[in-house]
């Protein structure tokens, strides 16, 4: 299947919700459980190509633009968790679905831990992949303020910015092995400047500390959260203490992996995710 193929398969909607409106993109198994996919930060459904492609026969699969960010609406203020997850029930609202295993990346592995917490009812299971619970470091809320106060002067994504997510998403490993996927890095170029500015002041700077959060998870909801061993961003001890506020969850490190494990590495997380919800039939 070529890079654009598998677009034909899916269906694009734009919902609705709190944050403005929101594309996503369904397909898979119209009667299966339903999968929901949050991108990282700069990044689009499109992300998840190949979790669709792995997943479609089975699941009925949704990919989200988040706000500002493809084709949803352009983002112009401050947000945060707690709004992504009520603005993800409206989507779920409006697609008819019930409950949802939710998997995200970065952001979207933030808005997995938290969604479990704030609307219980609505999650099957969670998976996060290469997230944090923490406060931002002080070298992250210097780097991430001086990226948004460039962007946000910009009316076009400039090439730096780019250089930035290749930076910050490619390992070494991923640098000397895998040119497909720093080819497609340069998707963050399609993306508005100022609505990625404000996403980074929100998501990146303005990030609250959510490990008490995390505790308050019911232990019956499987959660998975993954680490990859060579991303930059959320080291791997960020990415366990994480998983540890988590009653019973199951925490896995991909070797050779960077910051967008789940594009750069798709076998090894379609596998672990695989093993995951083998391991929670309920979900």
């Amino acid at each position: 299947m070529s890079r654009t193929d598998w677009l034909n398969d899916v269906t694009e909607k734009l919902i609705p919700t709190s944050l403005g409106l929101m594309n996503v993109r369904v397909g898979g198994r119209a009667d299966g459980p339903a999968m929901v996919f949050w991108p990282s930060l700069m990044m689009d459904g499109t992300m998840w190509r190949f979790q669709y492609e792995h997943f479609a026969a089975t699941h009925r699969v949704v990919l989200v633009d988040s706000p500002g960010h493809g084709r949803s609406d352009a983002l112009r203020r401050i947000i945060d968790l707690k709004q992504c997850a009520d603005a993800l029930v409206e989507v779920l609202d409006a697609l008819g679905i019930d409950k949802c295993v939710l998997v995200g990346n970065s952001w979207g592995g933030m808005l997995a831990g938290v969604f479990p917490a704030y609307h219980t009812e609505r999650t099957a299971a969670a998976v996060g992949i290469n997230c944090t619970a923490s406060l931002p470091t002080t070298f992250e809320s210097v780097w991430a303020t001086g990226l948004a106060a460039y962007l946000g002067v910009h009316a076009r994504m400039p090439q730096l910015a780019a250089k930035a997510a290749r930076s910050a998403f490619a390992g070494p490993t991923a640098e000397a092995e895998n040119p497909e996927f720093l080819e497609f890095i340069d998707v963050v170029l399609d993306n508005d400047p100022k609505s990625v500015a404000w996403a980074l002041r929100s998501i990146l700077i303005g990030r609250r500390d959510e490990h008490r959060l995390l505790a308050t998870i019911p232990a019956d909801i499987p959660v998975l959260i993954v680490a990859g061993e060579e991303d930059s961003q959320f080291p791997v001890h960020t990415v366990r203490r994480m998983a540890d506020a988590i009653a019973g969850s199951t925490f896995r490190v991909l070797p050779h992996t960077g910051h967008l494990a789940a594009r750069e590495n798709p076998a090894e997380v379609n596998a672990t995710i695989d093993a995951f919800l083998e391991a929670c039939p309920a979900a």
